[in-house]
């Protein structure tokens, strides 16, 4: 297959094995900052995808939530396959630390009795959330963190 320009048009998504966070890219800046992007994957690609309304709400929680648990987050956004989620964070290397910021983070989103930012004013699909099924996805992720490390069947 031709290589294309974005990273995750060149993964075999038939090899992979999610759940699982994956170094996706590594970007130096030309004063040195060092930007990494995760590739966090919650259903397995094309056999299984996040309800939108479940989606949107762990999104807005996980964005909100893992700030309290590091200043080096960039962003962190969605897949539109809804498999999954992108997060970017600068000047950040320790690959452990990544997974124990995304655990603590879904276990905000577990404790959360709201939707951050719910409305009209801060979102723009304010009626499209579920608060019990972000809590579902966070809970099957948290259910398999001994599994994120491992990105092809057979690892």
């Amino acid at each position: 297959m031709e290589k294309m320009n974005v990273e995750s048009f060149n993964l075999d998504h038939t090899k992979v094995s999610a759940p699982y966070v994956r170094l996706a890219g590594v970007v130096t800046g030309k004063n040195g900052d060092v930007v990494r992007k995760y590739d966090i994957r919650f259903k397995q690609p094309n056999k299984e995808h996040m309800e939108m309304a479940a989606l949107h709400s762990i999104e807005h929680l996980m964005a909100e939530h893992i700030r309290n648990h590091t200043n080096q987050v960039v962003d962190l956004s969605p897949m539109g396959c809804q498999t999954g989620f992108y997060l970017t964070m600068i000047n950040h290397d320790d690959y452990e630390e990544v997974l124990n910021i995304l655990e603590k983070t879904l276990r905000d989103v577990m404790e959360a009795t709201e939707v951050p930012a719910c409305n009209e004013v801060q979102c723009g699909w304010a009626a499209n959330h579920s608060l019990e099924g972000a809590k579902q996805l966070a809970k099957e992720m948290l259910e398999k963190r001994s599994e994120w490390s491992i990105v092809f069947k057979g690892e």
